[in-house]
């Protein structure tokens, strides 16, 4: 296997590492409480710390798959359970997964401790906007799955009014400007008004766009620089650290110190291949390049099409070709 290659191979190795901490981090129940308190109206203008405790459980990263038939774990041994299916990373392995998803939980204006609304919260982390397909109807695809997974799970027969409100949340980095849109349904009265019940809030994408450059401190940019700070391949260590504990009090336990570490050497590793690789690739156009000018010379100082191919182990096709594309005449 050449250097080329294995550059290649390690990079994507190292890529798929970077991806899998980038969701560990956002997960971290410190961020995803950050990340609510922007996107979800009942937890706005609540602090994050006071949010972190209404998130139910851990949120499971990579391993709730979006298929028909698989997202939804109704029975084991026979038993009927509630939760996502959590399948084994091994199992399946071409499956789609859920990037991070998880229940929050969130009192009723009553305040009673034991009467609590239900919201479904899945959060896609992005490198970047994705070329191969619009980015939006991905998003509308995973929140209808939200619901209609929640079929025996969360509502039984026809009991739709028990439906829990989903939230799809994508965080897009590398882009060109810092923005935010939520999606979600309206009503259009088209005839006479007509007050159909139902909730029109069940149903919400939010996008998220992040430039790689740290924005400046300001309110309407706080879950950008607190994002940009974590997965911004741009600032050292020292730099994230202090902005998460001074701006956002959010604790920097050995953990986090751990997997921003690892982050940033993987980052680094990247690049250093990607510098690599263009370097190889510019030798090989640069050898290239020179054993052209080498064929061309020796065919213009009248050496046979055999010789020239004896001196440079190419065969006489090849020459011939090479003295066509530099317009030389034969």
């Amino acid at each position: 296997m050449n250097t080329e290659i294995k550059n290649v191979l390690s990079a994507a190795d190292d890529k798929a590492q970077y991806d899998a901490y980038a969701k560990k981090l956002i997960a971290q129940k410190s961020i995803l409480a950050n990340i609510l308190v922007k996107t979800v109206g009942a937890f706005k203008g609540m602090n994050p710390k006071d949010v972190v405790k209404y998130i139910e459980g851990e949120p499971e990263i990579g391993v709730v798959p979006i298929e028909p038939g698989m997202t939804n774990a109704e029975y084991v041994s026979g038993e009927k359970i509630k939760g996502f299916n959590t399948e084994d990373n091994e199992i399946n392995e071409g499956m789609i997964r859920f990037d991070i998803i998880f229940y929050v939980r969130m009192p009723l204006p009553d305040k009673s401790q034991n009467n609590l609304s239900k919201i479904i919260i899945n959060v896609e982390c992005q490198k970047d906007e994705p070329s191969a397909y619009e980015i939006l109807n991905r998003a509308i695809f995973y929140v209808s799955r939200l619901i209609s997974s929640q079929k025996e799970r969360d509502f039984v027969n026809s009991n739709y009014d028990d439906i829990n409100q989903v939230f799809s949340i994508w965080i897009c980095m590398n882009m060109k400007y810092n923005s935010m849109s939520h999606i979600h349904l309206a009503k259009d009265e088209i005839l006479e008004p007509y007050d159909w019940k139902g909730n029109l809030d069940l149903i919400n994408i939010v996008l998220i766009g992040i430039t790689n450059t740290l924005p400046e401190y300001e309110e309407k940019y706080e879950l950008h620089r607190l994002i940009c700070t974590l997965l911004s391949n741009e600032l050292p260590e020292a730099q994230k650290f202090d902005i998460l504990e001074k701006e956002y009090n959010i604790p920097v336990d050995t953990k986090l110190r751990e997997d921003v570490s690892v982050m940033c050497n993987l980052s680094l590793g990247i690049e250093e291949r990607a510098e690599a690789r263009g370097e190889a690739r510019g030798e090989a156009r640069g050898m290239k390049r020179t054993n052209e000018t080498i064929i061309i010379n020796m065919y213009k100082n009248k050496f046979t099409l055999e010789q020239i191919s004896l001196a440079t182990q190419k065969s006489v096709e090849e020459i011939e070709h090479i003295i066509e594309e530099n317009c030389v005449t034969m």
